[in-house]
């Protein structure tokens, strides 16, 4: 038999591979043998079987539990932005889920997950949206696919203020007991000691502006928080003015060259606007909504009328660029869809199809006790602009102004404290700093840098839209349009494509309608007082005589 390192087992007999096998397999036991009688290290003892590695792995340490009694809270105003077409308006509904997420749920996750509010869930699932112990208040509720810009609730959240312990004599000799003592502004108090330094409630303060737009979606944007809103704040009953923006452009949609039926005439929209400001009765400019039972459908417009945004229209080529314009509203209040409504009725006018005065005879609810059936204006356009807060002064002179009969009545003018988005906030300027800041308005963390990327990839969107509509205009072949038999240009689309009216209502083609019908010759709604006690019938309600609150909750 071999007896080589490396034997050849080639010239083995079977006896001598019985022999060699069972001599290796003696030797595997010997060693087995050794290595069990020796201490295992702990690497060893992880990879040499899986229950060694079990009692290796070390317990995951647990988070540790958050004590919200630990923090003091405040109560803070928040001002925001979003962009509505990803979202199904503001509101959350709980017992009515929908496809697209709402605002409101977006706001509330992203302040849970930083642990910025508390809520009482007695009764609750956690996961559910629920605002009860957080003295939470919203300023308006825009609808689906509607954009604001200004948009304010009022909220209680936690503060980086700590709650600190100190330990004070209780009897007259010796610790028998012990107790916190805080004097409200944040500094302890000792018998016979100086305080600790002051804590300052805007430079000391949790940066809510950064902390909430790293966990918020791209499109929506904390602008500003109010430190300091007054006692029993409401964003919803404080707010006294909604100022509300439509864009649109004019042409508003493209049509065959020769013919200007897309143009809108903004004189004759800037009459029909001036005719809404004032205090009117709006029931025919606004979708009925019987369960709230509003008998009241007065409202305060401040103004309104048409602007023009950005500069003059411009050629490029052959095709002139549309000027883009926006219809502007300031009310004390709207009704639910009143601006869209409204938007609706100054198309029809741009568009020739109505006269100016179609708004004096809408508000004239006598002449007119049911809203005629029309269609009010496409959603993404609509802007909530901007909430205002006016301060007591404010009001009284407005009080003083209503009951001597004054004249023109303007609009108020926002009073509340905001740190906005670059600003410290602190009352020495010096201290305001641009960028790399819990206040950051600009570089990697702040909001201009985050709007920055969501604004560039909707302009290339645009761009490469605008580069394809030019490349088909100037397209081989194009032409103008044919001269008729008569010498003269044909009168505007319909002789070449036939009668069917287009009616524009803000969205991005035209509706056709075949042959138009003026508003004050359509179907009308029942009035208001019916549609309320039919509901109330239906539902066993006692139908409300006069009511309707002012407040502006309904939105748009």
């Amino acid at each position: 038999m071999a007896t080589s390192a490396h034997p050849d087992y080639t010239t083995y007999t079977h006896a001598d591979l019985l022999t060699r096998v069972t001599d290796l397999e003696a030797q595997l036991r010997r060693l087995n043998q050794n290595t069990t009688a020796l201490p295992l290290l702990p690497s060893t003892q992880s990879t040499s079987s899986p229950e060694g590695r079990q009692k290796n792995l070390k317990p995951r340490k647990q988070p540790k539990p958050f004590d919200p009694s630990r923090h003091h809270t405040r109560p803070i105003a928040l001002k925001f932005a979003y962009l509505g077409g990803n979202y199904n308006g503001f509101e959350h509904h709980a017992n009515n889920p929908t496809p697209l997420p709402t605002v409101e749920e977006a706001l509330w996750r992203a302040l849970r997950k930083t642990r910025l509010i508390f809520p009482d869930f007695a009764g609750r699932e956690e996961g559910d949206v629920c605002w009860e112990g957080c003295g939470y208040s919203k300023c308006g509720r825009t609808d689906r696919g509607v954009s604001a810009f200004g948009q304010v609730v009022g909220i209680k959240v936690r503060s980086s203020r700590a709650k600190v312990k100190a330990e004070v004599e209780v009897g007259g000799d010796g610790l028998e007991g012990r107790g916190t003592v805080d004097d409200g502004d944040g500094a302890l108090s000792h018998d016979g000691d100086a305080k600790e330094a002051p804590w300052d409630p805007i430079r000391d303060e949790i940066p809510y502006i950064q902390v909430l737009n790293r966990v918020l979606p791209p499109d929506i944007r904390i602008l500003a928080w109010c430190p300091l809103p007054p006692p029993e704040f409401s964003a919803r009953f404080n707010c006294k003015e909604r100022r509300y923006r439509y864009f649109f452009t004019n042409p508003a949609y493209a049509s065959t060259p020769g013919s200007d039926e897309g143009r809108l005439d903004i004189g004759r929209m800037e009459l029909a606007a001036k005719k809404l400001e004032g205090l009117h009765d709006f029931r025919n400019m606004c979708k009925a909504d019987a369960s709230k039972q509003i008998t009241n459908f007065e409202r305060r417009i401040f103004h309104a009328g048409i602007h023009r945004h950005g500069p003059e229209g411009c050629a490029t080529g052959s095709r002139v660029e549309p000027e883009l314009f926006y219809f502007e509203v300031r009310g004390s209040a709207f009704l639910w869809h009143q601006v869209r409504h409204m938007v609706a009725i100054l198309f029809l006018v741009g568009q020739g199809y109505e006269q100016p005065d179609i708004v004096d005879q809408l508000l004239d609810v006598e002449r007119c006790p049911g809203k005629p059936v029309y269609e009010m204006a496409d959603d993404r356009p609509l802007v909530l602009w901007e909430c205002v807060f006016p301060d007591d002064a404010q009001l009284f002179a407005r009080q003083h102004d209503n009951a001597h009969g004054a004249g023109g009545v303007p609009g108020y003018v926002d009073t509340l404290h905001w740190i906005h988005a670059g600003e410290s906030g602190g009352q020495d300027s010096s201290k305001r700093v641009i960028a790399g800041t819990d206040y950051g308005k600009y570089g990697p963390n702040g909001i201009v840098d985050s709007l920055w990327a969501l604004w560039r990839k909707r302009k290339i969107d645009e761009v490469l839209a605008e580069s394809l509509m030019n490349v088909v205009t100037h397209m081989s072949g194009t032409t103008s349009m044919q001269v008729g038999p008569t010498g003269e240009e044909p009168n505007g689309i319909h002789e070449v494509f036939g009668r069917s009216d287009r009616i524009f209502d803000g969205s991005e083609r035209p509706r056709t309608v075949g042959k138009y019908v003026q508003v004050m010759q359509r179907d009308m709604n029942d009035a208001p007082d019916v549609v309320n006690a039919r509901y109330a019938a239906r539902k066993g309600l006692t139908p409300r005589r006069n009511g309707g609150a002012l407040d502006g909750d309904a939105g748009d």
